[in-house]
């Protein structure tokens, strides 16, 4: 009986593009559940998700759509903050709690999963009173709440870790302010979603805050050796009284790529220590937690990997974006533009698995070429590569001085930069879509390796958004002549 019972269930998760959420879903899926994804924009999260996890058009401000995706619901996480939000994020976030409270408790949904942040005490930042005071507004909706509190979260592409990474990466002398002192207890990204994963079924009665952390309680400053020790790379720490964590946050948006918002209500954030202290609660579940060597090991050895995994065009679904240079995400930089087409994804997809090699690049094809040229100059590939095959693409080929790293047919196409760069490049292509009409994404995603590399980004940003304007301009074009060719012939 209790079999038929769980494998009726549904679970409803938000924030599936999101860091945490993204790598739930992979979980979930991969634990044979029903999973109903919730998301403003579903085009952005179908490519992701598996055959049988169902999306939903809906959003947590929208107190209707919430009514429509809980229907059916036996467990719904909330993974949904609004702290890149322009407007006053604290109120966004507690409308949407009470919105999504509201509509679990009409819809008869049994438990909610919620994950906010540890801190204790006076004086939290607005970040952390804000997760805080959303998990008391499910908790108190009449739905069994599970609350996990965090500290940072240890994983290649999470907030805390790419803050971590830029900074030690960069300098060789760093000047650091008291709260580098704080104590954490660190969490690696695994762990939490083992904890969130067992949370679905886990045998609980009532609403609970569980606390949660990583095996070992250490200092920021601690946390930057152990990477640096990690990387082999020689760091100079000098500790100054006087840096407070609203300067140091201006200082942050100086020398890493992250948002200047978020950043800043990070930085806030740590003027407190994130550890456990209420042993008791961690111990609920049975899941024994890696330390911080482990944690920023496996984060370097899976970064290849999980990097290949992430779809990079949803890092502007989080409304954190600079209004000249591209969005940032992390310590990678994105610059992301769509047009919407009256074709199938087939139609639209067949200029993109041709680019490259004798059809060329769309636009600007003499720039391509220089850009080529001054490759070789520095001992690169070039653009004498050319492609194996003017119509197939498949993961490994070479196009020109780039190389596929993923291939979906009608659907994904995402090429690695083997050019010299001062960084990591990509070039991605996904088009979405029915058929009556698609949409069509390119994306360009930078990481940046160290000032030379930001510099590089930023000096070449004019040049970059003419070409890649020019580019997509050029696929639209291509696409209508093939199609009128295509009607002639017919004619």
């Amino acid at each position: 009986m209790t079999e038929q019972v769980e494998a009726r269930r549904r679970i409803l998760l938000t924030g599936a593009s999101g860091y945490v959420g993204g790598r739930l879903l992979k979980a979930l899926e991969g634990g044979g559940e029903r999973v109903r994804c919730l998301a403003r924009r579903p085009e952005f999260v179908r490519a992701r998700v598996g055959a049988a996890t169902e999306v939903v058009q809906g959003d947590v401000l929208d107190l209707e759509s919430l009514r429509r995706a809980l229907g059916g619901v036996d467990v719904a996480y909330y993974m949904v903050h609004s702290m890149g939000s322009r407007g006053d994020f604290e109120e966004e976030d507690r409308r949407a709690a009470e919105n999504f409270a509201a509509a679990a408790r009409e819809a008869g949904v049994r438990r909610i999963v919620y994950l906010g942040g540890l801190g204790r005490g006076t004086g939290l930042s607005r970040h952390l009173r804000s997760r805080h005071e959303v998990g008391r507004v499910l908790r108190e909706s009449g739905v069994e709440t599970i609350e996990f509190r965090a500290s940072i979260i240890i994983g290649s592409g999470s907030l805390s870790f790419e803050m971590i990474r830029a900074l030690v990466e960069k300098l060789p002398v760093m000047i650091t302010p008291r709260w580098v002192s704080e104590r954490a207890q660190p969490l690696a990204i695994e762990d939490l979603i083992e904890y969130l994963v067992a949370a679905s079924g886990a045998e609980i009665e009532g609403s609970a805050i569980y606390e949660i952390g990583g095996a070992d309680r250490v200092s920021y400053m601690e946390i930057m050796k152990e990477y640096a020790r990690q990387r082999g790379l020689r760091r100079l720490m000098i500790r100054v009284p006087v840096l407070s964590p609203r300067l140091s946050s201006l200082w942050l948006g100086l020398v890493t790529p992250l948002y200047a918002r978020v950043g800043r209500e990070l930085i806030d954030s740590v003027r407190h220590a994130t550890v456990v202290n209420d042993e008791a609660s961690s111990g609920a579940f049975a899941i024994r937690p890696r330390g911080i060597r482990e944690a920023i090991e496996r984060a370097l050895v899976n970064e290849d990997r999980e990097l290949a995994e992430t779809r990079w065009s949803d890092a502007l679904s989080s409304g954190a974006t600079s209004s000249w240079g591209g969005a940032k995400f992390g310590s990678r930089i994105v610059d992301s533009r769509s047009v919407s087409l009256p074709v199938s994804p087939a139609e639209a997809f067949r200029p993109i698995r041709r680019i490259g090699g004798d059809v060329g690049w769309y636009y600007g094809d003499f720039l391509w070429r220089l850009r080529g040229f001054l490759d070789l100059l520095v001992g690169g590939v070039g653009v004498r590569r050319g492609r194996r095959d003017p119509e197939r693409l498949a993961p490994g080929d070479t196009v020109d001085f780039w190389r596929v790293e993923r291939y979906e047919p009608c659907g994904l196409l995402t090429l690695y930069a083997e050019m010299k760069l001062p960084g990591r490049a990509w070039l991605q292509f996904e088009v979405h879509g029915g058929e009556h009409g698609s949409t069509l994404r390119q994306t360009a995603i930078f990481e940046p390796l160290g000032l030379a590399g930001l510099l590089y980004w930023y000096v070449l940003y004019p040049i970059h958004k003419l070409v890649f304007s020019g580019m997509l301009r050029g696929i639209v074009r291509a696409l209508s002549s093939s199609n009128a060719s295509g009607v002639a012939r017919g004619a």
